[in-house]
């Protein structure tokens, strides 16, 4: 991510509600499009970016994640991130769909869920080439937290954070519910 990550930030909402407006394969239904003014996100805060070690696991475990449509995905647990929020020690597993990807993906849910934000729970996306520092740290920005497709359409089957990503904190930080 660039020297000026809140620009950046900036940027890729205004290109995500560009592309969820106008573009044919948008997951805002297509009757609902022509009202679409826009994602509802919360002010971008500094409070919730972290540069933090991933503490990998020895053992790599494969495990099994519930979807939005009753189904299963596997994914590769492969460490974890430990930060605090308002003071409170949280742990986020951060995990692979392929032990060989770079990305890692940290799906979540926080007490913001079902109130402010989607109920599911959001996710968030780490590539190596924006995400990680040259020390070898990420950078887990909450600011970038986002809904799965499946919280705009029920038409999508969308992989649900597993309990132990649930935390018990409010992340105020990232895209809001969408109604």
């Amino acid at each position: 991510m660039s020297a000026d990550w809140r620009e950046t930030i900036r940027r890729r909402r205004a290109e995500k509600d560009d592309y969820f407006g106008e573009h044919p394969r948008s997951p805002i239904p297509d009757d609902e499009r022509e009202a679409f003014e826009g994602l509802n996100y919360y002010p971008i805060d500094e409070d919730y970016r972290f540069v933090l070690p991933l503490h990998e696991h020895d053992d790599v475990e494969q495990v099994t994640v519930g979807t939005s449509t009753e189904g299963e995905r596997e994914y590769h647990r492969i460490g974890e991130f430990r930060f605090e929020v308002d003071g409170e020690a949280v742990a986020l597993q951060a995990y692979k769909a392929d032990r060989d990807d770079d990305r890692l993906w940290v799906p979540f849910r926080d007490a913001t869920g079902g109130e402010e934000t989607y109920g599911a729970g959001r996710y968030l996306d780490l590539e190596p080439d924006d995400h990680r520092t040259d020390g070898g740290e990420w950078v887990v920005n909450f600011n970038e937290a986002y809904n799965p497709t499946c919280a705009y359409a029920d038409r999508y089957e969308c992989p649900l954070p597993p309990t132990e990503n649930w935390l018990g904190v409010p992340i105020e930080a990232g895209e809001k519910t969408y109604r």
